[in-house]
C-alpha cells in the first residue's frame, strides 16, 4: 500500500498522541482516519455542489424571474450588486 510521510510540530505531534491514547487507537489510524473523513467530507460537497448546478440550471428562469436584480446586466458588463 502506497504511503506518505507527514511532518506535525512538536505540539500537535503531542496532541496527536494523546487524542489517540484517549481513542484506544493507534496514531497512525487516527490520522488515517481523519484524512479518509476528510475525502469522503470533500467527495460529498463536490456532490452536492454538482447536484446544485444541474438543479438552478435546470430552474433558471424560475429564479431569473424571482430574482431579477440578480440577473446579469444586458450589456454583459457583469451582473447587478
Amino acid at each position: 500500500m502506497p504511503a506518505l510521510n507527514v511532518e506535525f510540530s512538536d505540539r500537535e505531534l503531542e496532541d496527536l498522541r494523546q487524542i489517540a491514547k484517549e481513542r484506544g487507537t493507534s496514531m497512525k489510524a487516527l490520522v488515517r482516519e481523519a484524512a479518509a473523513a476528510d475525502i469522503a467530507r470533500h467527495r460529498a460537497l463536490q456532490e452536492g455542489a454538482e447536484a446544485f448546478r444541474r438543479f438552478f440550471a435546470s430552474h433558471a428562469d424560475e429564479f431569473a424571474a424571482a430574482f431579477p436584480d440578480d440577473e446579469p446586466r444586458a450589456s454583459g458588463a457583469g451582473r447587478a450588486a
